[in-house]
């Protein structure tokens, strides 16, 4: 089992791990330094199990945070799955009938004619006004 160095608090720890788990435990160990930093930052120098117990517990707090964010968006994310697993469950709407009006051909035979006769009226005006 490889044991790995690590520093939290400004304090060397070896810690032993599980082989190729030694990246998530630097990992693991690099958080709970950066909380102790801002302890020590912010109280001062703190007694070792002090300082580790409230870098732990600022974690949790996060981790906490976070467990609640996460299921907050699993709600929001099947509530999504379930809307559209009923839209494409229902079924394809009605096609809409349009209805175009068609002009009777006797009443398209009416205009021609009386353009028709229109057309001689002009014509035989025309021939009144020019002799």
């Amino acid at each position: 089992m490889p044991e790995i160095q690590v520093t939290i608090g400004g304090r060397e720890y070896e810690v032993a791990c599980q082989e190729g788990e030694q990246h998530f435990l630097q990992s693991a160990a690099a958080l709970l330094d950066g909380e102790a930093s801002v302890l020590a930052g912010a109280i001062g120098r703190l007694p070792e199990a002090r300082m580790l117990l409230m870098a732990g517990l600022m974690l949790a707090d996060k981790t906490a945070g976070m467990d609640e964010q996460l299921k907050s968006l699993e709600k929001k994310l099947a509530a999504q799955e379930a809307t559209i697993a009923e839209l494409r469950d229902r079924p394809d709407p009605e096609p809409t009938r349009v209805e175009v009006p068609v002009v009777p051909q006797s009443v398209t035979d009416s205009f021609a004619e009386i353009a028709a006769r229109a057309e001689a009226l002009a014509a035989s005006l025309e021939e009144r006004s020019a002799g």
